[in-house]
């Protein structure tokens, strides 16, 4: 109950600054020296993000009781990869073992909320997720497909963005950076009207697992995740913020790829690690999904493959 009471009372306070900020904001115009107040405490400290072409919104509704909104990375003209558990109202696992997820809308093209109308709504056509999602505990493969029911056309506002190839995992590489972008919840307990992002570290996986081997309330890390750290100003994801790809570039090719999907997205000034989900690790899968395979196709490839190679003895 006093969870509940102290969610209610933060929730009362937020929407208290928020009326006052957006005061503040309309009675002074901006300017360089205004740069500062820009800086939302959304994502607990995060910066404006410019337009980010594969960023999707997934909405279920505006009030956080009642689904909220989350992140999502439009992966190609038909598919968005998203967090399995931001297709559910409730997050935990009782409210979602062996239930449907909701068919949510998706919103593409757009940069704050204010934007996701009915001319930036794309319809949806099903939703897939993983196999073992949640399986011991709230984040365990947590990851969902969103099939559309039309291809989007690409623009200089919707574009995809790639998975890693064979050799890009740079998710293991330490002191390396990715960008994570999202409309999530900042020190008060509220979602961000306008999109937001943080540069952060990859963090030592080792670190993350043990940080959150403590308490069965948080992941439990295993070789399919992987963890960034705050930023150098000590800003960190926070709640909502799951769905959103930590896009990463490959030094070598200069190559701009999605390397995770953020699930763990509790961290704001409490924990020190985000938790993403591995995206090469879960490669065969959503190749799997993408493709339309069923129960019967790994079985329907060898049959022709066996019959084409002894035909030939």
């Amino acid at each position: 109950m006093w969870f509940s009471q102290t969610v209610l009372l933060l929730a009362a306070c937020t929407w208290l600054a928020d009326k006052v900020q957006t005061e503040e904001n309309m009675n002074h115009p901006f300017s360089a020296s205004r740069l500062e107040p820009l800086r939302s405490r959304r994502m607990v400290g995060g910066t404006l993000a410019p337009h980010v072409p594969w960023q999707a919104m997934v909405y279920i509704a505006d009030s956080v009781l009642a689904g909220g909104y989350a992140g999502g990375a439009l992966i190609s003209d038909r598919w968005i990869l998203t967090a399995g558990r931001n297709l559910f109202v409730r997050k935990s696992r009782q409210d979602t073992q062996g239930r449907n997820p909701v068919s949510p809308k998706v919103y593409l093209g757009i940069h704050g909320r204010p934007e996701a109308d009915a001319s930036k709504e794309v319809a949806v056509e099903k939703v897939v997720l993983h196999p073992g999602f949640q399986n011991r505990s709230d984040w365990d493969n947590d990851l969902a497909l969103i099939q559309l029911k039309e291809p989007v056309l690409m623009s200089n506002k919707v574009t995809p963005i790639p998975l890693p190839e064979r050799g890009q995992n740079l998710a293991d590489t330490l002191g390396g950076t990715g960008v994570i972008t999202g409309w999530g919840w900042g020190i008060l307990l509220t979602l961000a009207t306008s999109l937001k992002h943080l540069v952060v570290p990859l963090a030592n996986h080792a670190e993350c697992k043990a940080e959150y081997d403590r308490t069965e309330l948080t992941p439990a890390v295993d070789d399919h995740m992987f963890c960034t750290g705050p930023s150098k100003n000590e800003e960190n994801v926070c709640f909502g913020d799951a769905g959103g790809a930590l896009a990463v570039k490959d030094a070598e090719t200069g190559d701009i790829y999605a390397a995770g999907i953020l699930s763990f997205d509790k961290s704001c000034q409490t924990y020190k690690y985000g938790v993403y989900m591995k995206i090469s690790s879960y490669l065969p899968w959503i190749h799997s999904v993408i493709r339309g395979d069923t129960e019967k196709s790994s079985a329907q490839r060898s049959d022709a493959m066996s019959k084409m190679y002894s035909w030939q003895q």
